[in-house]
């Protein structure tokens, strides 16, 4: 592998943020110039939440140049310092970017909810829909839709798959592209040690309760990824059938079935859940990808992006590790770029520099830095710049003396036909078990994707009971035998507070 992932700690990556947020400038509302015209002096304040470590923040070392055919790339600055010079010598008005992060979908929600603003921000799928729904978001302009305009990066390079994707899911009626721009994306599965779990057992949700590797198997410490991973576990016989493969009516009814929140499939998941947290290691978020590496547990429930670092990690120890993904299906995810309603405020000059700052992390030199930076999959190929398949040969092609080489299609994710053969990468064999196949699943893997839904509050409500159940102890479920020492001590606790009392009775009848 030619390709290392940059690797940072969250308190570097903190300290960088708050160097970049130190100072606050205010700004009037003021009108967009043309590039070329007479800036207003004034400058245009932009506030950008994503999620921590998900952004280029520069300072690479020389070594690190990446080198393809379409020139070189490198992160000299951080992507925000050099939008901030790139949108005053395109449009002529100066930017002030204050960047900030957060840890989760949920925690950004609580931040909002709390009454903190931001202009532009980076949620998940499942999120970004729950923003739509509750109005909070600002529709992208016409104009940020025009493919004639140079810097129109986003539009011009979006993937034609994840286009059709975002066009296709709609949100009261309007589809998930008139709101939300992507950034990056991937798809969920195993993570797994070859040495000690099969390719065949790691592709399918039950290795999640396989007793064979009990205490050696992470699940995410999320309702919605360990609700989906069970959903699939159970319906496991159902979703690999022949005949539910090939109905005309497949991806809808896939996707569907993964988002089942019937009572009794909450019932069913919250009892294979308990099944499963007696299995596992742990429930985790981010220390999995320690775990593998390390050798504690041999799989571990995994985001592609965070999948290829896992791999990349324990390659540089020569421990081979590979990624599987699970064959009922898997959730296709998302993070997208979306403006709120309580900090554009009908701020034209706001919403041209956020609409700005996508497209410029979607240039495609900039979604090379990005992935090389995070780890992760961009949604951006490119349109007619080839920069993001070279970056991927770059990456994942074979050497001149490799022996044992496969050609592995993209052409799903880089044509809008996907049959032109323009984009197949010669790979070496082992890559299509590893960091080529997370970071770009082939198709077949992509046809039993599932978009995790936004679920009304009454769904949310009844997953998370279910979710308190499961990770908390569940008092219905004890054996008679614990309730045993619960009711000694209930009974201890009466037969004090009673003897108290008449003490305290006693005491006053003889005042």
């Amino acid at each position: 592998m030619k390709y290392k992932k940059r690797t940072w700690s969250v308190l570097t990556a903190a300290a960088a943020a708050l160097i970049m947020t130190a100072g606050i400038v205010f700004a009037a509302p003021m009108s967009v110039c043309a590039a070329g015209e007479t800036a207003s002096e004034e400058e245009v304040v932009l506030r950008v939440c994503n999620w921590e470590e998900y952004i280029d923040l520069g300072d690479w070392d020389e070594e690190e140049t990446i080198e393809l055919e379409s020139g070189d790339i490198i992160g000299e600055n951080s992507i925000m310092e050099d939008f901030e010079a790139w949108y005053e010598e395109t449009y002529g008005i100066k930017v002030k970017v204050e960047y900030s992060t957060f840890g989760t979908n949920e925690d950004l929600y609580n931040m909002l909810t709390l009454g903190d603003e931001y202009d532009l921000v980076c949620p998940s799928e499942y999120m970004f829909m729950k923003l739509i729904t509750e109005n909070m978001l600002v529709p992208l302009s016409d104009g940020f839709f025009d493919e004639s305009v140079e810097e129109n990066y986003y539009v011009r390079g979006v993937s034609p798959y994840i286009r059709k994707v975002f066009d296709e899911h709609q949100i009261g009626g309007e589809p998930w592209s008139r709101y939300a721009a992507g950034y990056m994306w991937g798809v969920t599965g195993i993570v797994y040690n070859p040495d000690v779990v099969t390719r065949e057992e790691a592709s399918t949700w039950k290795i999640l309760s396989n007793p064979k590797f009990n205490r050696q198997v992470t699940i995410k410490d999320n309702v919605r990824d360990s609700y989906f991973a069970a959903v699939g576990a159970i319906k496991s016989d159902l979703l690999t059938t022949d005949a539910f493969r090939s109905d005309p009516e497949y991806a809808q009814k896939l996707e569907d079935e993964m988002n089942d929140t019937s009572p009794e499939m909450i019932a069913k998941v919250q009892d294979y859940l308990q099944q499963v947290k007696d299995n596992v290691y742990s429930f985790e978020t981010d220390s999995g990808k320690a775990d593998m590496i390390t050798g504690k547990v041999v799989a571990n429930y995994q985001w592609s992006g965070d999948g290829v670092y896992s791999l990349d990690q324990a390659e540089e120890d020569d421990f081979i590790l590979a990624f599987a993904v699970p064959k009922e299906s898997t959730n296709i995810y998302f993070d997208g770029w979306v403006m709120l309603k309580n900090g554009i405020r009908d701020n034209a000059a706001k919403q041209h520099a956020a609409e700005a700052f996508i497209n410029f992390t979607s240039r495609p030199d900039n979604a090379v830095r990005n992935m090389y930076y995070i780890g992760y999959t961009s949604v951006i190929s490119g349109g007619d710049d080839p920069t993001i398949f070279e970056y991927a040969e770059y990456n994942y092609g074979a050497d001149d003396d490799e022996e044992e080489i496969e050609e592995y299609d993209l052409g799903y994710f880089f044509d809008e036909d996907g049959e032109s053969g323009d984009y197949v990468i010669e790979a070496p064999a082992e890559q299509l078990e590893r960091q080529l196949f997370a970071a770009y699943p082939p198709q077949d893997v992509m046809d039993r994707s599932a978009v995790m839904v936004c679920f009304d509050k009454e769904q949310n409500a009844s997953i998370n009971r279910m979710w308190i159940n499961v990770r908390c102890y569940n008092l219905l479920k004890a054996p008679v035998w614990a309730w045993i020492p619960v009711i000694a001590v209930l009974c201890g606790i009466v037969c004090l507070a009673v003897i108290r009392i008449k003490a305290v009775l006693k005491a006053r009848g003889k005042g």
